[in-house]
């Protein structure tokens, strides 16, 4: 008899052992999909990762079928899955879940993938008719406005006469909803009023990007140059190489040409970046020379074009470069020879939830050790881990410092916006110095780009008379006001209402917002530049697929000329001719109850900062705070990283944290409070017994109840060069003999290792 050890994608530890019933012993081996029953019925996509015939010394279920005839999983994956859920602490059940396409973890039934698109009636398709259109709906004000969006990100707006000025594009009609932030019904009535149609669009999952064009490659310049030589030349010492350019100094270029090295080596690559909004740019250049070698996987994508992606990679013509977000670590591949990180330094590669929490730049690099292959880590402000690893002779180091074509790095100036609020010379969240700066630029044709930390429209509203701020029932949090909606919501757990016009508590109706959130932002740009063309980037306007491409086309294009967004403005793009940026709360990054605030707040402004003048003239960048005497605002006007950098070591190795010691934060979680701290207090002395001083707490979090679970949060400082090994199994010990107690049954714990 013929048996298997399977994964099963439920949040459980290990393997689990089936029969192989004697039809289908010829079909099974290891990497296929195998349907098993778990539990008492229900049937799971389960894989094969181990065929023997060792008979098990309890009973076993057998299969029910093979999915597959070719593996599903290549030997070095599932490597790849038992270090991942052995390092970060998660089931190998989670990896399974979150590397898998979940389209592989059911059976298939793929159908055409079908997309609603919405057009202008043909009788509408002329200037006169348009204002006829618009007559027609004086009296249904939002109507009006969804056909005013639908004008504008379509093209039809340009019309003259019955031509239009710049070529229509098509327009879904889940797109046109997330744009005007419109309801169905309201977009029905203008398809009955037969201003609008919609129709059908089958759409291929997977499009062919056209021939690689190599001659396309530009050539690099004497400082670039000089860089791609020492990091071939590092590459032949060490594994990992670490590229410290500035800002506009022509990474991507670099990247560009590596790239070009790995594939004539026959070499597949592997490009990571943290935010999908960097995608965008990036594959239009990639495209452009590499064609249809080129594969995009990201959470974007659908389900379907995911599998046909994984699917692709393990056929004999794969897709040589792949450019992804965080989840791309867990493709197959055949030939990988080159990873590249770009943005070494953002958080968007850790995983924050569900299980597994893993950081997507320690995937890569041990992903790349598996294959044999080397890494590259890239960006202008590089996490203190990498540059402290880099420092000590673990990664190579290459420095850039020049910016291409010798533009100079942007002019800081700081606003001391303590002083201007005291004098009431704030206008909103604006400075004069910072109205005068948007107004020159626009005036000059020139864009402009202002980041603010906070999506919706107020951070909170209050009761001017009582105090009263609205909380979300399910979690220790306030509401965020969001204008446009009318609707106040919780960030974490997407608990919603409607704002009241009158305070429950006092009956007094003067409810105002407090704070700036990019919402409130955009309202203030269009009364102060009634001429700018405003786009906003955040959450909330980048739900739909193509979100993403439409606001990045337009700014590029110069459609927009101000751009209002969240940190997603601040990575990584490029873009021509910005001459302002402006930072208008640096406060908020600033003050914050973490260790890595500062190191988080000076790159989020280096970074931004980066986007001012990148072709063209020098850049300026306006930086509004209340502590204009920080050393962290200092650093960041005169680019000094090496001097951040060395404060920084200092602290970190006075107060005993990363690089020096490594963190693991330990979370409970209970629906009832008294059981939860019960369970932390004991878990937390259980602990102090085998690692000391090492434990610290158990302590609440900032938010200590998300979806009516109370939580509790025990960190656990572990020094350099400990046996991390024996520290997991001690954990894993406790964890089991806490969760043998009754009391405990339904208590949720689980392990965030290296948090960011």
């Amino acid at each position: 008899m013929k048996y298997v050890d399977v994964i099963v994608p439920l949040p459980l530890e290990g393997t689990f052992t089936y029969a192989v019933p004697e039809n289908l012993r010829d079909r099974v081996r290891f990497g296929v999909r195998v349907a098993v029953t778990f539990g008492t019925s229900k049937v799971h996509t389960a894989i094969v990762v181990h065929v023997h015939d060792n008979v098990p010394d309890f009973k076993v279920k057998a299969i029910i079928d093979v999915i597959d005839d070719q593996p599903m999983l290549l030997t070095q994956q599932y490597q790849l899955w038992k270090w991942l859920s052995a390092y970060y602490m998660a089931p190998l059940g989670d990896v399974y879940n979150a590397a898998l396409p979940a389209g592989l973890k059911v059976e298939e039934n793929y159908k055409p993938r079908m997309e609603t698109y919405i057009d202008l009636c043909p009788p509408y398709r002329s200037e006169q008719a348009l204002s006829v259109a618009f007559d027609l709906l004086k009296r249904a004000q939002n109507q009006q406005e969804v056909l005013t969006h639908f004008l504008r990100i379509s093209h039809w707006e340009t019309l003259q006469g019955s031509v239009t000025r710049e070529p229509v594009v098509d327009i879904t009609r889940e797109e046109l909803m997330n744009v005007a932030r419109c309801s169905y019904a309201v977009m029905k009535r203008l398809v009955e009023r037969k201003i609008l149609f919609t129709y059908e669009r089958e759409v291929g999952r997977l499009g062919d990007a056209g021939e690689e064009h190599v001659e396309h490659i530009k050539r690099l310049n004497q400082a670039q140059q000089d860089a791609y030589n020492q990091i071939v030349f590092q590459f032949l010492k060490k594994n990992v190489v670490l590229l410290h350019g500035v800002t506009s100094s022509g990474k991507t270029e670099i990247y560009i040409h590596l790239i070009k090295k790995a594939l004539d080596e026959k070499k597949q690559v592997l490009y990571l970046l943290p935010e999908i909004a960097l995608t965008v740019q990036i594959t239009s250049r990639l495209r452009h020379v590499f064609g249809n070698k080129l594969g995009i996987y990201h959470s974007k994508y659908s389900d379907a074009e995911r599998v046909e992606i994984w699917k692709k990679q393990l056929s004999s013509h794969p897709y040589e470069v792949i450019l992804g977000a965080r989840s791309a670590v867990f493709l197959p591949f055949q030939q990988l020879g080159l990873v590249i990180i770009d943005e070494e330094h953002e958080t968007s590669f850790k995983q924050q939830d569900p299980s597994p929490r893993y950081h997507a730049r320690s995937v890569a690099i041990m992903l790349a050790q598996m294959y044999g292959a080397k890494t590259l880590l890239g960006t202008a402000t590089p996490s203190a881990e990498s540059y402290y690893n880099a420092t000590q002779g673990k990664y190579g180091l290459v420095s850039l410092t020049t910016r291409y074509q010798g533009i100079e790095l942007p002019e800081i100036q700081v606003i001391d916006t303590k002083d201007l609020q005291r004098r009431k010379m704030m206008t909103g969240p604006f400075s004069p110095t910072l109205i005068a700066a948007i107004n020159e630029a626009l005036q000059n044709d020139q864009q402009v780009i202002l980041f603010q930390n906070r999506r919706g429209f107020a951070p909170m509203i209050e009761c001017r008379t009582c105090g009263w701020v609205p909380k979300c029932t399910n979690c220790d949090v306030s509401l965020t006001m969001h204008k446009r909606m009318n609707l106040l919501t919780c960030h974490y757990c997407g608990y919603t209402y409607q704002v009241p016009t009158v305070c429950p508590a006092c009956g007094a109706t003067d409810l105002r917002g407090r704070g700036y959130g990019t919402e409130k932002v955009e309202e203030y740009v269009r009364q102060l530049f009634p001429e700018a063309r405003v786009a906003r980037m955040d959450l909330d306007t980048t739900r739909t697929r193509n979100a993403y491409e439409r606001l990045i086309d337009d700014f590029s294009c110069g459609r927009t000329n101000l751009l209002i967004g969240t940190q997603m403005v601040s990575k990584g793009l490029d873009f021509d001719r910005v001459s302002v940026v402006g930072i208008l709360n640096a406060d908020t990054m600033l003050n914050y109850p973490d260790f890595r605030a500062y190191e988080h707040a000076f790159m989020m402004m280096a970074q931004v900062s980066g986007r001012a003048g990148r072709k063209g003239a020098r850049g300026m960048v306006l930086l509004q705070t209340k502590n204009k005497d920080l050393p962290v605002i200092r650093q960041v006007v005169e680019n000094d990283y090496e001097g951040f950098f060395k404060a920084l070591l200092d602290e970190r190795r006075m107060f005993s944290y990363p690089p020096f010691y490594r963190l693991v934060y330990v979370f409970l979680r209970h629906r009832y409070e008294q059981v939860v701290e019960t369970a932390a207090v004991e878990l937390g002395s259980r602990l102090r017994q085998g690692l000391g001083e090492r434990v610290l707490g158990p302590d609440k979090p900032s938010i200590a109840r998300v979806k009516n679970l109370y939580i509790r949060k025990i960190v656990i400082k572990l020094e350099n060069g400990i046996d991390y090994q024996a520290v997991r199994q001690y954990l894993r010990s406790v964890q089991q003999q806490l969760l043998q107690d009754k009391r405990y049954a339904a208590l949720q714990m689980y392990y965030d290792v290296d948090p960011m």
